[in-house]
């Protein structure tokens, strides 16, 4: 995955430059030896050898500066839109017209191409980009340990998760095992030309997720089980716009479904390793879930 460094060697932007995701990325790809720019409208913490543009998805004067010289880019969508493609798809026309010859986009497995939103940014790249990859991640760990999501928040403090999800099973990844497998995507010397479901090594039901936290934090975690107007207005009062929280909760009802149970040999077949595992992570973030002072936070799931 070595990228030939210096200013003949190619130029990466990474949007969502401050989000999960987007660091890790970034840092893989600025040690691979390739040229890095992040993208986002909050500037990073200063690293060496990594530019940054400030960039917001609604404000395209912004997009020129990023895009300048790029020839390849990592795209991850706007956070809370219901409907991202309207941002998206003119920006992946305005990255190829100004040379960017490899995208890869984070997208989600709960997201089909073609489907309204990221599954037409995914047929985009399919059908216009020269090279591309569009990764499709199960659900988030992180989303466990980021203080900032209701999953989190609510285990820290009522030591509940609030789902639709029934007992439905859920591959859950490690957001760093998708880095790995983006940072391949962006700097294999042949493209992967190809979609990535990526998951863990284990599908997990939201009661399996509260039983490896409670033996960790040594402390009783419950999943409670609510019904698909409850979810909803679960997710409202925990700050979610209500159109945003009406999407995460019909993927509740396609969990409970069965839609997400499944695992896949994705991150082994990519980066040569396995992924990581529940409660390996789980292990490693116990001071967050006993509520210890020094917890490290978490990312946004992006």
């Amino acid at each position: 995955m070595r990228a030939r460094a210096g200013s003949d060697g190619p130029l990466v932007l990474i949007t969502g430059g401050t989000g999960t995701t987007g660091r890790a990325v970034a840092a893989r790809v600025a040690a691979a030896g390739a040229r890095v720019r992040t993208a986002s409208r909050a500037a990073p913490a200063a690293r060496d050898g990594v530019e940054h543009a400030r960039f917001d998805w609604a404000d395209t004067a912004t997009h020129e500066g990023a895009l300048r010289g790029a020839d390849r880019v990592y795209l991850v969508a706007p956070a809370m839109v219901e409907d991202p493609s309207a941002l998206m798809l003119p920006f992946v026309e305005r990255a190829l017209a100004s040379g960017a010859r490899r995208l890869v986009l984070l997208s989600a497995s709960a997201v089909p191409e073609g489907s309204p939103g990221l599954g037409l940014v995914h047929s985009a790249l399919r059908e216009r980009a020269p090279e591309w990859t569009v990764l499709q991640p199960s659900w988030f760990m992180q989303n466990f340990i980021d203080p900032r999501h209701p999953h989190a928040a609510a285990i820290a403090g009522r030591g509940e998760l609030t789902t639709a999800t029934g007992g439905g099973r859920v591959g859950f990844v490690d957001a760093d095992d998708i880095a790995e497998v983006a940072a391949r995507a962006l700097l294999d010397g042949a493209p992967h030309n190809t979609s990535h479901v990526i998951t863990g090594p284990e599908a997990l039901s939201y009661d399996d997720v509260a039983a490896i936290v409670s033996r960790i934090a040594g402390r009783a975690i419950r999943h409670v089980t609510a019904s698909e107007e409850n979810a909803r207005a679960y997710l409202v009062r925990a700050g979610i716009p209500a159109p945003y929280a009406a999407l995460l909760v019909s993927l509740d009802l396609a969990i409970r479904d069965g839609a997400e149970d499944r695992v896949t040999d994705v991150v082994q077949r990519v980066t040569g390793r396995a992924p990581r595992a529940f409660s390996d992570l789980a292990r490693a973030h116990a001071h967050v879930f006993r509520g210890e002072p020094n917890a490290r936070r978490g990312g946004p799931a992006a």
